[in-house]
Parts: C-alpha cells; structure tokens; sequence
C-alpha cells in the first residue's frame, strides 16, 4: 500500500482509507471480517462519522486492539456549538476511546451550510474546544455536491483546517467550472500545507431509479467491476496532490478497491475504460449542495 504524507499532520497515511460508512447496517461479525480485510491490505487511516448508523459502535471494539497502529477520523454533523459538543463526546464513547486524531465538520457543501457551522456558536467553536481539551488532535472540513471544493476553498480562508475532504472523479473533472474550483481549492491547500482527500472515486451516477431495489449500501450508484474500479481508483490516485480516498460505503467492494491500489494503470488509459460507459455521471445530480 502507498503511503503518502497527510498535510502539515505528518501522518504517513495509506492512500486506501477505510470508509467506515460500510459498517452502518452490519452484523459485528461482517463488520469484523472488513475490518481485518483492510488491516490485511495494510490500510492504516480509519474514517467514520457521527451519523453512519451503527458503524462508531462496530469499530468500537477494535480500538483496544488497533488504536495505536490507526489514524482514526471520524466526522460530526450538527451545526450548533452545545450539539456539537455532545456528539463529539458520543462519539468517543460509541468508539470505546478518548481521542481521535481528525475530527471534521460532516457535509459541509455549500456556503449557508459553511455559515452555520463557524459561527460564533457554531460546531467549530465545539470542535476547537474539543482541541484544547485533548479530545481531537486536529479539525477538518468534508462536503459533497458540485460547491464543495469552491466552498471548501472558503473555508480555509476562514478557518486554518489541517484536511479538507472534497469530491474528485473523471467525470466531475470534465466540467469546466468544477475543474477550476477544485484547482484554486488545491492551490490553497498547498498553501496551507493541508491534507487533502478526495470522495467519490469510485461512484458511477445517480441510482436511476429510487423506488427500485439497490444492490448496494451506498447512495450513490457505484462501478462494480474490478475493471473500471481499477481505472477510477488509478485515475483519482494519479492527481499527486491528493493524500487518500476512502473506500466505498458497502464493504463487498473494499477487496475490488485494494486491488485496484495495487495494479493501477495509467491516467490516459484509465480515461479511456470510463468514457467507455455512456451512463458515467455525477454523483450530484439533483443535489442541492
């Protein structure tokens, strides 16, 4: 496994981060096996959130095992700093640890969601306390939607975030205006010498239709095929200035996504494998943020 070094936190991160959305809606014991998967496949940089169902309480119970051998993130949803602050601390106790190394703002993306969250009492004040206090060794910021990256870039220029989380595919890459957003957002964070990592590598459109039977836990519709997985993962990993992405949020895709690490192939050719699909599209489409 690549290891790249995560912004100005030093932390040799593997470029494979475990998504734990994955773990929202499983039994301990699938929960157990992907776990260990991703250890075997020398995955070092565990990320989970707040609002992922039951996954803080499925990884719970690896901390007395792995927690000094991870970088662990997880992510807080609430706005507001008092609701905040009671998150971050539920989500300590769900993951059986005192600390975490990342903590970042969830689902910031777009400029009134950015608003509310560094306000005077918004949940960064609580995250910075969290800080302080010893509870987080650092604060991020993630979001979707076609404004992340212009709203992300907004961010730093309030607030100095060690990482930011934003989305970058092929296919968000081809328009125009996301392109440029996204490039003066990685100006920025060089700049800052910030972590950068991307979501969204491996998501293929939209689910075509919501009232039909999903084959996965994701809500997006993802590539499922280790040929155009290997060539969305090889894409993404070829911009040098991101440091990781997580994994898919179902965990019978995570074995597809570590090979796909392992035998990449060019950017030109990988290009070429997804333009192939006339139905590759962004993940955002009727997204308001």
């Amino acid at each position: 496994m690549e290891m790249r070094r995560l912004g100005r936190l030093g932390h040799s991160s593997s470029v494979l981060i475990y998504g734990a959305a994955a773990l929202g809606d499983v039994t301990q014991e699938v929960a157990d096996r992907s776990v260990q998967e991703a250890l075997d496949g020398e995955i070092n940089h565990f990320d989970v959130a707040a609002d992922y169902g039951d996954a803080e309480l499925r990884l719970g119970p690896w901390m007395s095992v792995i927690r000094d051998q991870i970088f662990l993130a997880t992510k807080v949803l609430e706005r507001g700093r008092d609701a905040a602050w009671a998150q971050i601390n539920a989500s300590l106790e769900r993951l059986q640890t005192d600390r975490v190394d990342l903590l970042q703002l969830h689902s910031v993306g777009d400029l009134g969601e950015l608003d509310l969250a560094t306000a005077e009492d918004g949940a960064l004040a609580a995250a910075v306390r969290a800080q302080e206090e010893g509870l987080v060794g650092a604060v991020g910021i993630t979001g979707h939607g076609d404004q992340a990256p212009a709203t992300h870039l907004e961010a730093l220029r309030r607030f100095p975030f060690a990482t930011v989380l934003t989305p970058l595919n092929p296919v968000l890459w081809r328009n125009q205006q996301y392109r440029s957003d996204y490039q003066a957002l990685v100006a920025e964070v060089q700049r800052q010498d910030a972590g950068l990592m991307t979501i969204k590598a491996v998501s293929r459109r939209v689910w075509p239709d919501e009232d039909a039977g999903r084959s996965y836990a994701t809500w997006y519709e993802p590539f499922d095929d280790q040929q155009r997985i290997s060539a969305a993962v090889s894409w993404v990993l070829a911009h040098p200035e991101v440091t990781g992405i997580p994994t898919p949020g179902d965990v019978s895709l995570l074995g597809m996504v570590l090979a796909a690490e392992r035998d990449r192939i060019s950017p030109a050719d990988a290009e070429r494998r997804l333009s192939a699909d006339e139905d590759y599209s962004s993940p955002f489409v009727g997204m308001s943020s």
